[in-house]
């Protein structure tokens, strides 16, 4: 009787390590280089995607990113408050609020976000503010991470360099591989000291993600879809055409405060130099950036594909059909729930509150949530 226990408590760790060991594959790797050094790698520091902009942990402008940079940090936990400065200029973002404000009280978007008791803030932001150079290469399939894994390489730095950023990438290939190997091997220590299974966490739900990708023209309809998805405390991706850009600040400013995904709709002859006055005007009403761009033009998303834009591409068109009320709803329903896995959905301009607030109903109802597309996803 003891040696079957034993064989069946062997069994279910041998389970459980196997179980851990296929969750961890084909994981996203993000490695953080601060000028020509790349950082360590953990799961607690590793920069993560959230509504469309890349964080970077708070923690790393000290020591000797603080030299490389000359931009420091100081985290105020009883005021809830964490500072990033260099001379004479200083950037405070209030923890918990989705904006950050200068000295002289000008707000910008977004704000920081907690996670593992650390604060992370958004890199593009950051290096704008600061005047910091910011790229992010894909480096899958280099050798700095397993054939399983996807890896990017995210790059602060001061000054001019004499390199691209994927000439960088590959120079810094022997360095992501020996903190990649570090990173491995710090998580099977820590997998040999303590088996555990994952907690549930706010993030965990049964069904699945549903990304509603809607054009963005006109204000008023922007501001009625916004306060149905705010009521329903659901996200949607808006891709804005060029005048939306120049003209709804405002309401640009509530998409970035409330993790609406902001994208570009790129539909004319020249699609880069629409999506560089596009992101001109972004920055000047958020203080931010997108790379999230729909381009239906064939050879215009594959010119903005290599400059380094990420393209939607939707499991679903139904910008034909809209979503206009509960009949709508009913059908793009059945057609998300007739399809495995996670769900982009196409919508164009032609939807309304109504239609919004019936579909979320019905995708929650199901166990499935709307959430904001983010560059991973898309």
């Amino acid at each position: 009787m003891k040696r079957r226990a034993a064989a069946l408590l062997l069994a279910v760790w041998m389970a459980l390590s196997l179980a851990t060991l296929s969750a961890a594959a084909g994981r996203n790797i993000y490695f953080l280089a601060v000028n020509d050094t790349v950082l360590p790698l953990s799961d607690e520091t590793m920069p993560f995607w959230e509504n469309g902009y890349l964080y970077i942990p708070s923690t790393i402008f000290a020591g000797d990113v603080y030299k490389e940079l000359e931009i420091g940090y100081i985290p105020n936990q009883s005021r809830q408050l964490l500072v990033l400065y260099t001379a004479g200029k200083s950037l405070h973002f209030p923890l918990g609020e989705s904006y950050a404000q200068d000295t002289d009280g000008n707000a910008y978007y977004p704000g920081a976000v907690q996670r593992n008791g650390i604060a992370f803030v958004p890199a593009a932001l950051v290096a704008e503010f600061f005047g910091l150079s910011y790229a992010i290469t894909n480096v899958t399939g280099s050798g700095a991470v397993a054939d399983e894994d996807r890896g990017w390489l995210v790059w602060l730095r001061k000054g001019s360099y004499n390199l691209t950023a994927s000439q960088f990438a590959d120079a810094a290939v022997p360095q992501m591989r020996a903190r990649y190997d570090q990173y491995l091997k710090s998580k099977e220590t820590q997998s040999e000291e303590v088996p555990t299974v994952p907690e549930e966490t706010e993030e965990s739900f049964p069904g699945k993600s549903v990304y509603l990708c809607i054009e963005a023209s006109d204000g008023a309809q922007v501001e009625a879809v916004l306060d149905a998805l705010g009521a329903q405390g659901a996200r949607a991706a808006f891709y804005c055409t060029e005048s939306f850009f120049r003209e709804e600040g405002a309401l640009l400013r509530r998409m970035a405060a409330t993790g609406q995904t902001i994208g570009i709709l790129a539909d004319g002859a020249d699609p880069l130099d629409q999506v560089r006055r596009s992101n001109e005007a972004l920055y000047a009403a958020t203080c931010g950036k997108t790379r999230m761009v729909y381009c239906k033009d064939e050879n215009g998303r594959k010119a903005l594909e290599q400059a380094g834009y990420c393209c939607l591409a939707p499991d679903l068109d139904r910008s034909s059909y809209g979503l206009t009320g509960s009949g709508a709803a009913q059908t793009l329903f059945q057609r998300v729930s007739a399809r495995r896995g996670d769900t982009a959905v196409w919508l164009g301009g032609n939807v309304t509150a109504a239609g919004i607030k019936a579909f979320i109903q019905k995708a929650e109802q199901s166990g499935d949530r709307c959430r904001a597309l983010t560059e991973t996803a898309a």
